[in-house]
């Protein structure tokens, strides 16, 4: 896994190439002049913001991330049904919980990404990741993260752990290689 970027020229490449189509769509123009701008402003944004920013695994598989994403999507689609069966059905049925997810990922992007996932999909929401930098001593090391899920309906807590691990959490692993 990487951290450090491709080229030192174009630290955030996909960064670089969304920062050039908003300046294309924000401009409504195809003129010589914008197309130069957002070519100059895809650029340097990047290369100036780079010593800002914590080091981060760079996506090393984007056709895996589209089909991520592609994923989420259709999940956040089901899961809305889901729910709107969950609460138009009686309420007495509900069986809301918080759930311990225990995380293989190490890295922050991938730990956010992975809890942004769970948060948008209608049923659950991301409530904590611990342990947290701020609540280790400086220089220890931290052995298991653990992700605080809370379901609206729980039937079976190992089954959930398992869903999210494979269905979220390992493709993550293999997006960024880590």
């Amino acid at each position: 896994m990487r951290l450090q970027p491709r080229y030192s020229w174009l630290p955030t490449p996909y960064r670089s190439v969304l920062l050039f189509c908003v300046w294309l769509l924000l401009n409504q123009s195809l003129a010589p002049f914008h197309l130069v701008a957002a070519l100059i402003l895809a650029v340097v944004i990047p290369w100036l913001s780079a010593k800002f920013r914590d080091p981060q695994p760079l996506i090393e598989r984007p056709g895996l991330a589209l089909r991520y994403i592609l994923r989420v999507f259709l999940d956040i689609i089901t899961a809305n049904a889901q729910v709107a069966v969950l609460i138009l059905g009686p309420t007495k049925k509900l069986k809301p919980a918080f759930v311990r997810v225990p995380l293989d990922l190490q890295h922050e992007l991938p730990i956010t990404i992975l809890a942004s996932t769970v948060s948008m999909t209608p049923g659950t929401v991301s409530a904590d990741i611990y342990p947290t930098k701020e609540m280790l001593a400086e220089g220890d090391e931290v052995k298991q993260r653990w992700l605080l899920i809370h379901v609206l309906n729980l039937d079976d807590e190992a089954a959930l752990i398992a869903e999210i691990k494979s269905r979220y959490e390992a493709p993550l692993k293999e997006i960024f290689q880590c």
